[in-house]
């Protein structure tokens, strides 16, 4: 039996049905409500508002519960290459031995990227942010690649492409910014440890491959490969829904990421601890202006929109942490400020009773840094592993039987008509 919400208005009663997920969320049906009232809904923000049907990925904010197409992101991030999550994600199911061997085999054959895009490269100004230059690269893929003969394999090939290009032309980037030559993927080394051998290999210091680092950057990707309707994510979708090439819904995704308040989160922590380090590295102080409502100041790496909880990315993250950090014996003090940040936040009243807890950005953050990466690089590494939530979303809206453009309403707050005065008389 269905079941429905009475709105009324005036003197008039209307019906909108109420539908349900298969986790028992619920929503009103609100897309005939223009159509039958003349009213829209306002929602900045869009906090209330869904905007599509997905069946890609659950998360409960309130037990801090998130799963890629029902499986706990818990069990993949301890069990799963960051290719299988992918291919879950893309194609519905975990691949098979044979599915899995066909996929890697796909993504050593594309991960080459045309040398004719080296002169792009060249032509970015050295101080261009990362970020700037792969969304602009992968758009440009649209020009080296032309459409294949069926729509099956161009979107194949293409999804392929995009995850394998990226992820060298990312090293790409990193290595023309810093005027070393570029290091090829080599088709011997798994996806992973192909990133890490493509950044940071020399010849004059040959790149030693270490498997805790590469399980670090493995669980990073998979925890990133998906986060539901967020900011880019709808970004791709909102985009997509004209009809766009992938690769041009893509560009948007990454463009739409590279906020602070959003992907550039784990880079802005790392500058929030920069900030406290040269101001004589004293956490306290910092603290009691986060609680301060009326200070702008706040800490970067606590807290989400969505989780009331822990973050369950955060968990996993943090035991990451408390594992690489101590093998790689590295000596940092912004990592020791990282560490002092998180005991005394853990502690303090008001941020349990806010549920202000460090989130997956904080302790990515500081895995990042652990590693090699470069400050101005961690949001690069975020699109990366958020590659197969957007090529999923894309696929499952371009594939939606009920798909419409998107176009968002208004309520106009400007001036009523008036009429056009000459410049003479202004």
């Amino acid at each position: 039996m269905t079941a429905f919400v009475k709105i009324v208005y005036g003197e008039r009663t209307f019906e909108l049905p109420v539908i349900m997920g298969s986790e028992g969320e619920k929503a009103i049906d609100i897309s005939k409500l223009r159509q039958k009232t003349g009213l829209i809904t306002l929602d900045p923000g869009f906090a209330n508002t869904g905007s599509c049907k997905s069946s890609i990925t659950f998360m409960d904010g309130e037990k801090g519960i998130l799963r890629y197409r029902g499986i706990p992101v818990e069990q993949l991030a301890e069990h799963a290459s960051f290719k299988e999550t992918a291919y879950l994600l893309i194609n519905g199911v975990l691949p098979t031995r044979k599915e899995l061997n066909k996929f890697s085999v796909m993504l050593n054959d594309h991960s080459l990227v045309h040398e004719d895009m080296q002169l792009f490269y060249h032509n970015f100004p050295r101080a261009s942010h990362p970020m700037g230059i792969l969304s602009s690269m992968v758009n440009a893929l649209r020009s080296f690649y032309p459409e294949l003969q069926t729509l099956e394999e161009e979107i194949n090939i293409t999804v392929t492409r995009l995850l394998a290009k990226t992820r060298t032309m990312a090293a790409m980037s990193y290595k023309m910014s810093r005027g070393h030559k570029v290091v090829y993927p080599r088709p011997d080394l798994a996806y992973c440890e192909n990133f890490l051998n493509m950044m940071f290999d020399t010849p004059v210091k040959p790149y030693q491959i270490d498997q805790e680092v590469v399980n670090a950057l493995r669980v990073f990707w998979i925890l990133h490969a998906d986060h539901e309707q967020n900011c880019s994510t709808s970004a791709v979708r909102i985009v997509g829904s004209g009809r766009v090439t992938l690769y041009a819904a893509i560009s948007a995704g990454i463009a739409a990421l590279w906020g602070p308040l959003h992907g550039g989160a784990n880079q802005a922590v790392i500058e929030m601890l920069a900030d406290i380090a040269e101001s004589g590295g004293k956490i306290a102080p910092f603290i009691e202006r986060a609680k301060d409502n009326k200070d702008p100041f706040r800490l970067m790496g606590f807290g989400h929109r969505v989780y009331k909880t822990y973050d369950p990315r955060a968990k996993i993250m943090k035991k990451m942490c408390d594992t690489v950090l101590p093998r790689l014996k590295i000596s940092d003090p912004l990592l020791d400020l990282a560490k002092e940040l998180e005991e005394a936040a853990l502690k303090d009243d008001y941020f349990i009773e806010h549920n202000l807890y460090p989130n997956v950005d904080f302790y990515s953050g500081i895995i990042l840094r652990a590693i090699g990466i470069p400050t101005n690089m961690f949001t690069v590494m975020f699109a990366i592993g958020r590659l197969p939530g957007w090529i999923a979303q894309w696929k499952e809206s371009m594939d939606d039987p009920n798909w419409k453009i998107s176009r968002p309403r208004q309520i106009y707050t400007g001036p009523t008509e008036m009429d056009y005065l000459p410049i003479d008389k202004r």
